[in-house]
């Protein structure tokens, strides 16, 4: 069944556009099988079979169907999928038809909310466990869960399901890569590993109390931001420009997850604010609270001194009390403004706009009544993921506002040109900042603040590639995951980013990821990719800077293309179940035969897919002719450790190949003892 490439919703076959956000269905990508990050919720009442067996079936059905209903719309309102009902368990999955990048978040988050709700049904007298727990997980993507069709198998969900039984009555449990995903965001008891059935170790467990931060928000580092300081000059003079001239400015800053666009925004508004202006946050969501115009309707909350908790008369007056207030010389009608104000805010204050024009008109008066009272920065967060409305709105302020301190800061992930290519054209006021990764010097300085171990440093800047966000999360979880293993919270910024590529890019975009960080057009040829448009498509992932041409190719004929990313590159890969990953290392190695030489990267190369398409007797042949060059070229350990890797891929019962390699690696090994003294007295010092 399609599902939508923006929000993540399963639809009907027959469906064009998603039902939930209304983003054509052209892009959904197609049913398959792929190895993800997923996040399970399992939800069981209490005690709820003893007291069915004393109840008529239809008092059990008028129990189960609003609990059912309940905590399926809370699942999905997150942006998670229900997997099954079972009896009075709900099983619920977040990241497995699409990756958000923080759906361990999210279903935590849903978890409280269901903690928290259930206590309305039934009379207030039905209590749950919940269990949330993260892992990887093969998923179906074509599967039809409404149709009783599985759609992951894995020990993350055998996990949760242990976690559950251990729950506490009316509390929620999570597993060790949940807690650490959620930690800052979350507030979380210790409590006793759990004893499950069928797992060798206790499993780690943690309680969830409640939310720190608001959906949506990041915790901060508080240390002084690093490598930006062009990128805030530029916005200084922006401001300096508003508030000295009264020259209000739209400023769009750009980057994908982690570059650091909060942390920047951030550190502008303490400048802005030391110099008297009055700096509101507003953030768009991609699931539940997120109205139309979410962003703004917080920002004009706080201008109001609303708060969330205020009923909705209350709202009411302060909006109208505020609006009176700023534009008291104005010619606009407070009143009417209120009235506008309170359809964006979504109370009723006396009024609505007979179109959008209208309401945007009013809009724009409140917005230029504050800034009269206060020099005033507006920034909007994650302005990807707003309505379309809500862009026009933005628009429309950095048209319209003249004459008066203002500045409008947006921050967006590239996905923004796809939905909105012509982002902010036409407004003279306008810049555009990208944000890059970070160089060496500031990446090691900013590892070496977050590492314990200052010797590790070199490993996370390898690894992080200039990626903010990255360096911090490898720098707080080195010690917490496996050597090698990537945080799986970068893995699902990752993933959320390849899954919101359109269904043709992505896929080739995969393929390219079986050749490694560096490959070649043909090669793509080679694996029947991208249906004939492969250039048009490497054009694509160019632009969105997940991939780059490269000056020189090491094939001749063949422009040569690379991940700007590794981590892009390796989580690509993770997607694919090992069958297919075979099959096109296979393809791959057939291609490297008929276009490459005799050179070590060659044969390197040759050995390595034959070795991932399960080959290993070619394998074995690409590896023996490796080592046999690194000997000639007196690299004797590369040579040995070569060999060594050949003879794990020998057959057991291969006696006379396992003997001829273990001589090898003896004789490889014995010699990289004695570089030195076989060297010739005429030759230079090494």
């Amino acid at each position: 069944m399609p599902v939508c490439p923006a929000c993540g919703q399963v639809n009907p076959e027959v469906a064009r556009f998603c039902l939930a956000c209304g983003t054509p269905l052209a892009a959904a990508d197609p049913p398959g099988v792929e190895r993800r990050i997923v996040t399970v919720i399992f939800v069981d009442l209490v005690g709820f079979t003893a007291r069915a067996e004393r109840l008529d079936p239809e008092e059990v059905q008028a129990v189960l169907a609003p609990y059912h209903d309940r905590v399926r719309r809370e699942i999905e309102s997150f942006g998670g999928v229900v997997e099954k009902f079972i009896g009075d368990a709900v099983m619920g999955l977040f990241g497995a038809t699409f990756a958000h990048g923080d759906d361990a978040e999210r279903a935590v988050r849903a978890a409280l909310v269901v903690r928290d709700s259930v206590g309305e049904l039934a009379g207030g007298d039905l209590q749950i466990r919940i269990a949330v727990n993260t892992g990887e997980a093969v998923v179906s993507r074509g599967a039809r869960p409404e149709l009783g069709e599985s759609m992951v198998a894995g020990d993350v969900v055998n996990t949760t399901a242990r976690l559950q039984a251990a729950a506490p009555v009316n509390g929620i449990v999570v597993g060790a890569e949940t807690y650490r995903e959620t930690r800052a965001m979350i507030e979380y008891q210790p409590t006793e590993a759990v004893v499950a059935k069928g797992k060798e170790r206790p499993v780690e467990a943690w309680i969830a109390v409640r939310a720190l931060t608001a959906a949506g928000d990041r915790p901060l580092s508080g240390a002084t931001i690093v490598g930006r300081d062009s990128e805030l000059s530029i916005l200084r003079s922006f401001w300096e420009r508003a508030l000295n001239d009264n020259l209000p400015h739209l400023v769009s800053i750009f980057g994908p997850a982690g570059l650091g666009k909060s942390t920047l925004a951030v550190e502008f508004a303490r400048i802005a604010t030391e110099s008297g202006a009055r700096v509101v946050h507003g953030r768009s969501l991609p699931y539940r609270e997120s109205g139309t115009y979410g962003s703004l309707a917080s920002q004009l909350m706080q201008l109001c001194h609303v708060f969330y908790s205020d009923p909705a008369p209350m709202v009411a007056d302060k909006l109208r009390a505020r609006t009176a207030e700023l534009l008291a010389d104005g010619d606009a009608d407070p009143n009417v403004v209120a009235g506008h104000l309170g359809v964006i805010v979504g109370i009723d204050a006396g009024g609505e706009a007979s179109d959008r024009d209208t309401l945007f008109a009013s809009a724009r008066q409140f917005i230029e009544g504050a800034a009269r009272e206060q020099p005033t920065v507006l920034v909007f967060e994650d302005i990807h993921w707003a309505d379309a409305n809500m862009l026009d709105l933005i628009e429309t302020l950095a048209t319209r506002v003249r004459g008066l301190p203002l500045l409008l800061l947006t921050l967006s992930r590239p996905e923004l040109h796809d939905t909105r290519p012509h982002w902010a054209s036409g407004i003279s006021a306008y810049t555009a900042l990208t944000l890059e990764p970070l160089g060496e010097q500031h990446a090691r300085a900013l590892a070496a603040r977050r590492l314990v171990d200052i010797a590790r440093v070199d490993e996370v800047i390898r690894v992080a590639e200039g990626n903010p966000l990255f360096i911090e999360q490898l720098a707080a979880t080195i010690d917490e995951i496996a050597s090698g293993a990537l945080p799986t919270s970068v893995r699902a910024l990752l993933a959320a980013r390849i899954d919101a590529l359109p269904r043709a890019e992505r896929a080739l975009l995969i393929d390219a990821a079986v050749v490694g960080k560096v490959f070649w057009q043909g090669a793509l040829d080679a694996m029947g990719a991208g249906n004939g448009d492969v250039p048009q498509l490497l054009e694509q992932l160019e632009r969105r800077d997940l991939v780059r041409r490269e000056p020189a190719s090491m094939l001749e004929g063949q422009q040569q293309f690379a991940f700007t990313h590794v981590l892009i590159r390796d989580v690509a890969y993770d997607l694919l179940p090992r069958a297919d990953r075979a099959r096109r290392h296979a393809l791959v190695a057939e291609f490297f035969e008929g276009t490459t030489g005799t050179s070590r990267e060659a044969i390197g190369a040759l050995a390595r897919h034959w070795r991932n398409a399960g080959d290993h007797e070619r394998a074995v042949k690409q590896l023996v002719r490796a080592a046999e060059q690194a000997e000639r070229g007196w690299a004797k350990d590369h040579a040995a450790f070569l060999y060594l890797e050949a003879l794990g891929l020998v057959p057991a019962d291969d006696v006379e190949q396992t003997n001829a390699l273990r001589r090898r690696v003896a004789v490889a090994a014995q010699a990289s003892f004695h570089v030195t003294d076989v060297r010739r007295r005429e030759s230079p010092p090494a």
